[in-house]
């Protein structure tokens, strides 16, 4: 099936928050049993149980048609969910355990809600996919469109402050810190830059620390570059390099 099918809706049938927030909540569960509530049987046969209560959400309040496909992707689902929580835990001496990660991490928290809202996206389902991803938003102050590209792993620590635009692309063994944002240069030209790439491309092995602002369509951080706190760039970056802010280069550029 192929991306962006655009699914009829229409207000009668408008999907009601709280069930598609009960739907993401019942794919938690089946990526990670015995997590979130008690496992009283062996977990495959938990897993069965859950796609039951998976197949009649999303059949009744996200689309008929297309729950096969979904159930496909919930495999892929799951091994880059599983990686991101290995890199969590290797990225942040804090953790104790990967359970605490899957349970209480934001970052962790609104990673899931966007590789969920991504699957829908792709497939056309109207509103959905940003109820989902607002949802996460309004939890953690994470802000992550889910039509934009993130690779696997991802790691997102304290988190509140981030944005991720629409058109962004992420690549692989990517570490980002609280307030960073990935926008567009100008918005001024308004709808007419739909469908245009309007947010950065971020390639593997980069850490952008708090408060970087990466701005533009043509902007690209290359492999193994570090994006240092409170940096404005709109240009790119090439491979292997360390941007850092300056107050010398700042009022020399203001003066």
């Amino acid at each position: 099936m192929g991306a962006h099918m655009k699914q009829e809706t229409c207000f009668e049938t408008f999907p009601k928050q709280e069930n598609v927030y009960r739907f993401v909540l019942e794919v938690r569960s089946y990526l990670f049993p015995g997590y979130f509530e008690k496992q009283n049987c062996s977990k495959e046969s938990f897993r069965i149980k859950k796609l039951k209560k998976i197949e009649k959400l999303y059949k009744r309040d996200i689309c008929k048609e297309t729950f096969e496909y979904f159930s496909k992707e919930l495999k892929g689902l799951e091994e880059k969910m599983l990686k991101d929580l290995d890199f969590f835990f290797d990225c942040d001496p804090a953790s104790e355990s990967k359970e605490e990660i899957v349970i209480t991490y934001p970052g962790f928290f609104a990673i899931l809600f966007y590789r969920i809202a991504h699957i829908l996206y792709e497939l056309g389902i109207p509103y959905v996919p940003r109820l989902i991803t607002e949802t996460a938003h309004s939890q953690t102050g994470i802000d992550i469109h889910p039509g934009c590209k993130i690779g696997s792993p991802f790691f997102i620590d304290h988190g509140t402050g981030i944005v991720i635009g629409q058109t962004s692309e992420i690549g692989n063994y990517v570490r980002m810190y609280h307030g960073v944002t990935l926008g567009a240069l100008s918005l001024k030209e308004g709808h007419e830059l739909s469908g245009k790439k309007r947010h950065p491309t971020i390639k593997d092995n980069v850490i952008i620390y708090s408060g970087a602002s990466i701005l533009g369509g043509e902007t690209i951080v290359e492999e193994n570059s570090v994006i240092g706190s409170n940096v404005f760039i709109v240009n790119s970056v090439v491979k292997g390099t360390k941007v850092i802010y300056s107050q010398d280069l700042i009022n020399k550029f203001i003066n």
